[in-house]
């Protein structure tokens, strides 16, 4: 108990090290946001001075310097959209250098252990993802939260133009009115409005932040209305009719699906789960699994089996709506 211990405060003594190493000032996370904040256009300071970018009137701290390193690689524009739809306030300078810190963190335990290089690799490579796992986790829970609360909003904002409203106050009814994310969302593309951005800009970038396929119904209605006319509330009436029945015949779908899915966690865990309860009750009865070389490739072997099983099942029953 005591080693475990030991195991465990360096490994959050490690990953504090790592974050008060890689921390930016607050001072200069104000200044950058405010830098972020305004176009990425070159101007001059005075009439005869050179164009000079605005983002380097402040200096880069180390996150900021492995953020722009990382840029120049194809995979910085996905984790960029994965953090942008997760919500998070995370840049990726500080995501890689979580990222680095907790694979250091599980490969120290796992070395600390002594356990076999192919684990060790695994536990590396674990720690290192958690984090994007973490993101993935966090998209996908804020966006069903927008989702459930978007058809009240779009029938708040008929109700809204019925009253006598026009688009732009019916969208600030739904940012004060409606839960987050979905506020802060549209409070956004009211605040993009007054600043001179076009309503057309404007939703397009919400849809950009936000990956729901609801709101792309919405944002296409709203805008073939602005460019053929018709009945703006009938349309919205009719978007929030077919969002509506898209969602109850996805919760069909899942609960037909909920035995599969249970099934394939079953499956998965039961192998690791026994494996664990047996050397509890007979302490070293799996040693010769872990240490001789023929039962430790039955483990990989195992283990590689029930990873595929595992992925078959869930895009059986991962059917799109």
């Amino acid at each position: 108990m005591i080693l475990v211990i030991s195991f465990v405060g360096v490994l959050i003594l490690t990953l504090a090290i790592t974050l008060f190493a890689t921390r930016t000032p607050a001072a200069q996370k104000v200044a950058h946001k405010r830098l972020r904040s305004i176009e990425p256009s070159k101007k001059k300071l005075d009439a005869g001075s050179e164009p000079i970018e605005l983002s380097q009137l402040a200096s880069p701290g180390f996150i900021d310097r492995l953020g722009e390193y990382l840029e120049h690689y194809h995979f910085a524009v996905d984790l960029k959209m994965l953090i942008l739809h997760a919500g998070s306030k995370s840049t990726i300078g500080a995501f890689a250098a979580v990222s680095i810190g907790l694979a250091a963190g599980a490969g120290l335990v796992a070395h600390t252990f002594n356990l076999p290089t192919p684990l060790l690799i695994v536990a590396v490579i674990v720690g290192g993802a958690s984090r994007y796992v973490l993101l993935r986790f966090q998209k996908s829970k804020r966006l069903k939260a927008f989702n459930a609360a978007l058809p009240d909003a779009i029938e708040l904002m008929a109700r809204a133009l019925r009253a006598g409203h026009s688009m732009a106050s019916s969208i600030e009814v739904i940012a004060e009115q409606s839960a987050e994310p979905l506020a802060s969302e549209f409070a956004d593309v009211y605040q993009q409005q007054k600043f001179g951005i076009p309503f057309r800009d404007a939703l397009l970038a919400m849809g950009v932040r936000v990956p729901s396929k609801d709101l792309h119904f919405l944002i296409t209605a709203v805008l073939v209305q602005k460019e053929t006319g018709g009945d703006l509330t009938e349309i919205l009436d009719r978007t929030t009719h077919v969002i509506r029945e898209r969602v109850r015949i996805e919760g069909e779908v899942r609960t037909y699906t909920a035995q599969g899915r249970l099934t394939g966690w079953i499956l998965s865990l039961l192998p690791v789960i026994m494996l664990m309860l047996i050397n509890l009750v007979s302490p070293g009865y799996s040693k010769v699994l872990f240490h001789d070389p023929l039962g430790q490739k039955m483990l990989y072997a195992g283990g590689a089996f029930i990873a595929v099983g595992a992925f078959v099942i869930s895009r059986i029953v991962d059917i799109k709506v």
